[in-house]
């Protein structure tokens, strides 16, 4: 996994809708993340089992980063 394709992922994590990745259960949002990298930078077969295992790793922390921007964009996280 490059770090070009990593800042791709995080990047679509934050500029995707909280709603979004809220409301999709694991599976499906795993499934949502990698199709949208994949549709950006064409991975390799070897690649997108790379890029779900590491975002099932980072499920929680995808879905706190969601949840607070959520709860509101004035409030500064620390």
């Amino acid at each position: 996994m490059t770090p070009k394709k990593l800042r791709q992922l995080w990047f679509l994590v934050e500029t995707t809708h909280t709603n979004l990745l809220l409301k999709l259960d694991d599976t499906s949002l795993i499934q949502w993340l990698v199709q949208q990298v994949d549709d950006q930078c064409l991975l390799e077969h070897q690649e997108t089992e790379v890029l779900s295992a590491y975002i099932r790793s980072r499920l929680s922390l995808i879905r706190d980063l969601a949840q607070a921007r959520q709860l509101g964009r004035s409030k500064i996280i620390c």
